[in-house]
């Protein structure tokens, strides 16, 4: 008997599709049976060879089906270099069951897709504690766990930093200057072997769990380097007679105590740093009450926040903290958006009225019906999307992945290589000087600033967006957007306020403005449209009174037909018209006359009779304007999109400052906009209310939603901006494109610090008169240049966008 997996399999609709997905399992090699159940959509596969599941799932895939996957993030512990993540990718990876796996440095967690029934958290921790590092689900207490180990850790580094350092800076007086008793070199053992054996402990710890799973790291550089200093003193200092005649005896135990304290300098730097870039999903998280005050069998109770169900009546007061999302059932107040839409004006809030977790009361009393807690809020939505984005991995980072996976074996060679070159091929005495220079290459080199680079900009990239109300997808939708070459515009409710207005009314034979309003009211009473909204609030607004239409037919691009007291009224723009057969020619004139004043025309016709002209139009946001001239300032082509008549379309851009348009675009066209500019060879985004232009934001190269406060659509877009405000279209570029600088100057300090500073510890430059690198400033280099790295990311949170 083999071993017996299910794979949720989706998208069969019939027993033919379940013999379907069993024939293609059963065709694959080491597959020794394999039974699909329609019912309960799984496939029970008998494995009898070597056969992986992704095999199994691009299989089933080719066939037009799916498999059902999860995707788990968790936190892990006890990674300290690219080399560590390479490692902890390696063991979940070689799960069966796993698909995809992601490990991000700077955040420490670790994002995994895999099939549930096959593999599941449990096996992950197994794996990640078995190669040496800690693995923890990460819950709602969990942020504040992570808090206190990341002082724990802090405290436990300044600790050790503060004995070590100490002890140190005795060994290094001891050594240089002759003191009685203190430079005995018995004392300086007793002095350097807590430095080795305590303050280091950390260092390895993590170098022999690596070299217990056949791997090496960081640590492993800083075990070898100080040991091999720290045991050569031993042996001169206890056993001399063990080194052949000729070889001069010394000791250095200032260099192994000088390296496990720079580098633990360096480590407290590092964590300060890091700890800082994740700040502002804990100033996010902070939004959060911790409880809320509810109503419950007629009295009120204060609970935690996590007791808070849908439903529940909550009551607020006067400068409280929302801690739901919810509708107003009772009172009245002002509340405070800002940390959603980023305006700075209370909104007022009545009855019926939504109001979002995380927002302030301001100035009355009120109770809510709690609609989504937890996870679901608003702000839930929002936290969530910046912890995928913190810890996905940008395509510019294959490249400082690929070396670190063999950086550390590099490494060890280069080290081995030059202490034999010295040794045979260098000065007296030939085994200190070859010592030194092994060490200072182990020392010097740093895969942790290779392992940063990406990662920290991308968590301070990240969160200084969400604060800004621009939520980034992942790193790749990061980096893609500082090509964007051409941006294209959805007009209605992008770059105007979505809020048309009917202007004015051209009535025809013989009727009046308010019978031929309330017609058009009435027939567009039902109606979703903007424009026909705008005629209904218009209506309303004079005190007309509607009636309901017997049939309502919405057709897209069109307009709308319906039945009014037994009449057929057609409502829309002349193509409309002229397709119900009307003699449209006299129109055309109207047509020209309002869309060339930057307005929509939209003609009624009752029984194949013109009764009226409207003249709507659609106010242009605060903001558009200066938006679209610093896109192209910023050598960005901008192109608007909208279904409205050329000439009210050019009559627009013209006040906008865009130079190409695209009109007369029904709804389902938008696409081919996008594929257009495309074509052209263009990096392409498309800025749209991520609702109706989901299939154009899903085509472009970036899609970005813009909405307002939380009515947004996270799921349709690749970035998504909280504001209703065009300039963070501007603000989101400019992001990227400082995020990418800030990533390619990490990149090239982290490969020329090493691709330099290797070879000079290797003593290349003393045959040209150059000197010998010491192995304490080759730690104390080595140190500095991942804690440069991090603060040149932390840079980015005072740029101004």
């Amino acid at each position: 008997m083999g071993k017996k997996i299910e794979l949720p399999v989706t998208g069969m609709t019939c027993a033919a599709c379940a013999a379907a997905v069993e024939h293609d399992l059963r065709r694959l090699e080491g597959i020794r049976s394999a039974s699909v159940n329609f019912a309960s959509e799984k496939a029970t596969v008998e494995i009898e060879g070597p056969v992986g599941v992704d095999s199994m799932v691009v299989a089933i895939k080719a066939g037009g089906y799916g498999v059902l996957t999860n995707r788990l993030d968790f936190a892990v512990r006890g990674m300290t270099c690219a080399a560590c993540v390479g490692a902890v990718e390696k063991v979940l990876l070689g799960l069966y069951g796993v698909l995809q796996v992601s490990v991000n440095l700077a955040a420490e967690r670790a994002s995994v897709e895999y099939i549930s029934t096959v593999v599941g958290f449990d096996d992950f921790r197994k794996a990640v504690g078995e190669a040496g590092y800690t693995a923890e689900q990460v819950t709602e207490e969990y942020a504040d766990r992570e808090k206190e180990m990341r002082d724990r850790e802090f405290r436990d580094l300044r600790n050790k930093l503060a004995v070590s350092a100490v002890l140190s800076a005795v060994i290094l007086a001891a050594s240089m200057i002759r003191i009685p008793v203190v430079s005995d070199w018995t004392v300086l053992f007793l002095l350097a072997t807590p430095v080795q054996f305590w303050a280091g402990m950390r260092f390895h710890r993590a170098a022999w769990a690596a070299i217990r799973h056949g791997t090496t790291n960081m640590n492993t550089l800083i075990t070898v380097g100080t040991f091999a200093a720290y045991l050569y003193s031993v042996a001169a200092t206890f056993a001399p007679g063990v080194f052949p005649s000729g070889i001069a005896r010394s000791v250095y135990f200032d260099t192994s105590a000088a390296i496990i304290t720079l580098i633990l300098l360096g480590r407290l730097l590092e964590a300060g740093a890091k700890g800082r870039t994740s700040e502002a999903i804990r100033r996010l998280m902070r939004l959060r009450p911790r409880s809320a005050r509810v109503l419950r069998d007629g009295d009120e109770r204060d609970v935690l926040i996590e007791e808070v169900t849908s439903g529940d009546i909550v009551i607020l007061r006067p400068g409280e903290r929302i801690p739901v999302d919810g509708e107003i059932v009772h009172g009245y107040s002002t509340v405070d958006e800002s940390m959603l839409t980023g305006e700075s004006l209370p909104v007022e809030k009545s009855v019926g009225d939504r109001v979002f977790g995380g927002t302030i009361n301001k100035a009355g009393s009120f109770r809510l019906r709690a609609v989504r807690v937890g996870k679901e809020t608003a702000l839930g939505q929002i936290i969530r999307l910046v912890e995928e984005a913190q810890g996905s991995k940008a395509p510019i980072q294959r490249l400082a992945d690929s070396v670190a996976s063999i950086f550390v074996p590099v490494v060890l060679s280069l080290a081995a290589v030059t202490f034999l070159v010295w040794y045979f091929f260098g000065p007296k005495p030939a085994f200190a000087v070859s010592l030194m220079n092994f060490i200072a290459v182990l020392i010097i080199a740093c895969p942790c600033s290779l392992g940063l680079a990406t990662p920290t900009a991308i968590m301070v990239g990240t969160g200084k967006g969400a604060e800004k109300g621009i939520l980034i997808r992942d790193a790749e939708a990061l980096e893609i957007s500082h090509k964007i070459q051409a941006i294209v515009l959805d007009k209605t409710g992008t770059i105007t306020k979505g809020e048309p207005e009917v202007v004015d009314i051209l009535p025809y034979g013989g009727y009046d403005r308010d019978e031929v309003l309330k017609h058009a009211a009435s027939a567009e009473r039902t109606s979703e449209h903007p424009l026909g909204q705008a005629i209904v609030k218009k209506a309303l607004k004079q005190g007309i009174a509607l009636e309901e239409p017997g049939e309502f037919m919405a057709i897209p691009g069109g307009g709308v037909r319906a039945s009014l007291n037994g009449n057929s009224v057609f409502i829309g723009n002349l193509g409309l018209l002229e397709k119900e057969g009307l003699d449209v020619a006299l129109l055309r004139e109207v047509e020209e006359r309002i869309s060339s004043r930057g307005m929509t025309p939209v003609f009624m016709a009752v029984d194949k009779s013109v009764r009226a002209a409207f003249s709507i139009a659609d106010t242009i946001k605060e903001g558009s304007v200066e938006a679209v001239r610093e896109l192209k300032e910023m050598g960005i082509e901008v192109a608007m999109l909208t279904g409205d008549h050329r000439n009210t379309a050019e009559a627009i851009a013209k006040v906008v400052g865009v130079d190409r348009v695209f009109a007369e675009v029904l709804p389902g066209q938008k696409v081919e906009v996008v594929k257009a500019l495309k074509r052209e060879g263009k990096v392409t985004a498309m800025v749209g209310d991520g609702i109706n232009d989901a299939p154009a934001l899903t085509e472009a190269d970036v899609g970005i939603a813009i909405g307002t406060g939380a009515d947004i659509a996270i799921e349709a877009s690749d970035i998504t901006l909280i504001k209703g405000d065009l300039r963070s279209v501007v603000e989101a570029v400019r992001l990227s494109r400082l995020t990418l600088k800030t990533i390619k100057q990490n990149l090239f300090w982290a490969f020329f610090y090493n691709a330099v500073g290797i070879p000079v510890a290797g003593g290349l430059l003393h045959p040209f008169g150059g000197p010998l690198l010491n192995p304490m400033i080759a730690s104390a280099a080595m140190a500095f240049s991942s804690v440069s790295v991090v603060s040149n990311s932390l840079r980015l949170r005072r740029k101004k966008l």
